[in-house]
């Protein structure tokens, strides 16, 4: 087991939310039981239907997607999916979202006592025209809202951050000084594709997140400056496609890290991730801890 801010995982491997559904699809591919935990796709009020138009677009080393956070809502996540999620006996992270500090507390509310492990407040997504990254990029809204949410709950609480800011180090300070337990970062950059044939932007929302190894440098960068500053854990999450690119992460700081898109070309990555860290660490002499933030380390040595 590994405490990440006071959520005890089976591991430090996890799913990224938004690419993983609610793991009914991927329980069809792999042994659920093998995650340190399952992070499910964010958790409205009330059902989202998301963005119209096209939604997803590939990109050289990544892929564009402005899915607008589609949900069927917190009581039928309760209802339909908690039940199944249960029976995996595994550590459930509920990603929260909302479109105000009030519609977070609401959710929030609906999920006391009902046996998760951690929320995730997802203050990042770049695909909605209202709450996500619009509070994720002000450091006082940011803090604000999870003030509001620290307020309401005793579990612990991880706030998701969006690159899409000037210093992420601020986002990072406030949220942190507002009463979150641990940090998850990156969320996806925004960017956009455009049809040379129909000459207009191909996404219907025009603009999406940018997802996939082409942002794991920049993920990397980010880690590393947050992990410095704040004294809460940091959650690496990224373009990670093979154990290197995870171990980047944990060299830059991160104590966990989440496999998001990485899943749709390899659905056995998260599987076969923990046992290959083990077989690392025992080939270099090291225990996860001392790997973690080893980088910084040996900078300032």
């Amino acid at each position: 087991m590994v405490d990440i801010g006071g959520a005890k995982l089976k591991n430090r491997f996890m799913n990224a939310s938004g690419c993983f559904g609610y793991g009914v699809e991927f329980d069809r591919l792999m042994d659920l039981k093998k995650l340190g935990a399952i992070v499910v796709k964010g958790v409205s009020t009330v059902p989202w239907r998301g963005n119209s138009g096209v939604r997803i677009a590939e990109t050289p080393a990544g892929m564009l997607n402005c899915i607008g956070l589609e949900n069927p809502g917190v009581d039928y996540f309760l209802t339909n999916y908690l039940p199944f999620l249960k029976e995996k006996e595994i550590p459930i992270v509920v990603n929260v979202v909302g479109r105000s500090s009030e519609e977070y507390v609401e959710v929030v509310k609906k999920l006391a006592g009902s046996g998760v492990t951690a929320l995730e407040v997802n203050i990042s997504c770049p695909n909605v025209k209202a709450g996500g990254m619009s509070i994720g990029t002000s450091p006082e809204t940011a803090n604000q809202v999870v003030k509001a949410v620290r307020s309401e709950t005793d579990l612990p609480l991880w706030v998701k951050l969006s690159p899409n800011v000037t210093d992420i180090v601020e986002i990072a300070l406030a949220v942190e000084d507002a009463g979150a337990d641990a940090l998850t970062l990156i969320n996806s950059l925004t960017g956009m594709t455009i049809d040379v044939r129909s000459k207009k932007p191909l996404l219907g929302n025009i603009t999406g997140g940018l997802s996939g190894p082409a942002i794991r440098p920049i993920a990397v960068r980010m880690v590393y400056q947050v992990a410095g500053r704040v004294k809460i854990p940091v959650i690496g999450v990224g373009g990670i496609t093979c154990l290197e690119d995870a171990l980047e992460f944990f060299m830059a700081g991160a104590s966990a890290v989440q496999v998001g898109s990485g899943l749709f070309r390899d659905h056995t990555l998260l599987e076969r991730l923990p046992s290959e860290f083990e077989a690392y660490l025992e080939e270099e002499g090291l225990t996860a801890e001392e790997l973690v933030g080893i980088a910084r380390r040996n900078v300032n040595a």
